[in-house]
């Protein structure tokens, strides 16, 4: 799908598209957006000294030149308009000032004050933030934003003093601290910060917060970064309690050790809801709950006929066990060009691991075997071996799905690269081998269907 198609389908958002401030990018940024319901242009130019002498090597008069015209430019495109300094935080505050009241008096309506490098500290962003509003005499004619990376692990408190002590109302962020180098701001973190302490805040945000682990799974699943357990809301465990005095503490008073209630953000606060003796109905019961909506009841019943199967190999069914079944995209086998059958291996000690799998390739059943440096590598091997596809694996992730217990599932993530493209592939089970083997699978059927595009990077 092209940016802009996909742009359409965004209704309540606006959609930015971001571009260096000159007019090519600018123009391909308002052509990505020409679908959009609600459009915005996000240019940016750095103002550091380091950055303007040794990335740009252009003078102060030069990007300030740029940054106005670059705007001006935008703003007879679309009437949304944001400007970003990069590497703002390490730029000098007057040269600083005189750019952001120059792009104001030409349009910008939000003005993002980026931490590009992670160097700042709260108290420090905040007051950094607070200065420039109070200096720029238009100040109030934009929106102020915050832009934080996380290199010293400190970009959700940066953000949250720009907003608190800055004054910023926007804060730039992603889901599960996703972005370059040490991520960017946590969006989980800042929205139950600000929802949880909103006697401090004093703000209200318009996020419907049960959707975030949902979104955190969907982000994790299609990157292929595993999310870590002690992640703050969105990690396995989040709400988990090991401690005996913790343990007794909440059985008698919820609130004791938890802030905020695991539901309030999209985890199940019974666990354990389902197994071997479950009927369907109960299952299609327990999807509705979670919100999965499957499109037909043969997909219902393909998802029901593999959770029985598990429910056959692990006695305690938890919701993360049931979402990543019907994600597993080989509940829809029937529209799939390559499947797993069966699969086999042998690992000794001393001994090269050994590994047969079965499969199909259309109608064609195939068989192959392979050795390799563990059965993982023997299994993805063996079925290389007989289909050759030349794709190149650039990587490879094991996350499991559920805590505490030897009988969880885990999940894997097989990302592979051939002739421009890249594409993931997820596969989930009980054996990690079996996991694996359908996960290569899996982005091998993106690959052949040429459903996904996805831009090969480096």
């Amino acid at each position: 799908m092209s940016p802009g198609a996909l742009i359409a389908h965004v209704l309540h958002p606006a959609s930015g598209s971001l571009a260096r401030a000159n007019d090519r990018d600018i123009s391909r940024a308002a052509e990505a957006l020409k679908n959009a319901p609600r459009a915005r242009i996000h240019t940016f130019i750095a103002t550091s000294e380091l950055h303007m002498e040794k990335k740009l090597r252009m003078t102060r008069d030069q990007v300030f030149e740029q940054a106005k015209q670059a705007v001006r430019f935008a703003r007879n495109l679309v009437g949304d308009i944001e400007f970003s300094p990069e590497d703002g935080y390490r730029s000098d505050p007057d040269f600083l000032c005189r750019v952001l009241e120059a792009v104001i008096n030409e349009g910008a309506t939000t003005l993002n004050i980026p931490d590009t490098v992670g160097y700042a500290v709260p108290e420090l962003y905040g007051e950094f933030i607070r200065n420039l509003r109070e200096r720029i005499p238009n100040s109030d004619k934009a929106i102020w934003s915050v832009h934080c990376h996380n290199d010293l692990g400190m970009a959700v408190a940066n953000s949250l003093a720009g907003v608190k002590i800055g004054g910023a109302r926007q804060i730039e962020c992603t889901i599960n601290g996703l972005g370059e180098r040490a991520g960017n701001c946590s969006l989980e973190e800042v929205v139950m910060a600000v929802k949880t302490r909103k006697d401090y805040f004093g703000l209200t945000l318009g996020i419907d917060t049960s959707q975030i682990v949902p979104a955190s799974r969907m982000v994790s699943q299609t990157t292929g970064f595993v999310v870590q357990p002690n992640k703050a809301v969105v990690g396995a465990n989040a709400f988990a309690h090991a401690s005996g005095i913790h343990q007794d503490g909440v059985l008698k008073a919820r609130d004791t050790y938890e802030i905020m209630r695991a539901e309030d953000v999209g985890w199940s606060a019974n666990k354990i809801v389902l197994g071997k003796l479950s009927g369907r109905n109960a299952f299609k019961q327990r999807l509705q709950e979670l919100g999965i909506d499957l499109e037909s009841e043969s997909e219902v019943n393909a998802a029901f006929a593999r959770f029985k199967d598990l429910a056959d190999r692990k006695s305690d069914i938890f919701d993360e066990d049931i979402i990543a079944l019907v994600s597993d995209e080989s509940v829809t086998s029937e529209q799939e060009h390559y499947r797993l059958l069966a699969l086999s291996q042998h690992s000794e000690t001393g001994e090269r691991p050994q590994a047969s799998v079965v499969f199909t390739a259309g109608e064609v059943e195939h068989k192959a075997s392979s050795d390799g440096n563990g059965p993982v590598d023997a299994s993805l091997k063996a079925i290389e071996s007989r289909l050759k596809t030349g794709a190149e694996l650039v990587l490879y992730s094991v996350n499991a799905i559920t805590s505490g217990s030897t009988e969880s599932q885990g999940e894997v993530t097989v990302r592979l690269q051939h002739g421009g493209r890249v594409v993931n592939g997820v596969g989930a089970d009980p054996d990690i081998v079996v996991a694996s083997a359908k996960a290569y699978l899996s982005a091998l059927n993106k690959l052949h269907s040429k459903l996904e595009r996805v831009a090969a990077q480096g």
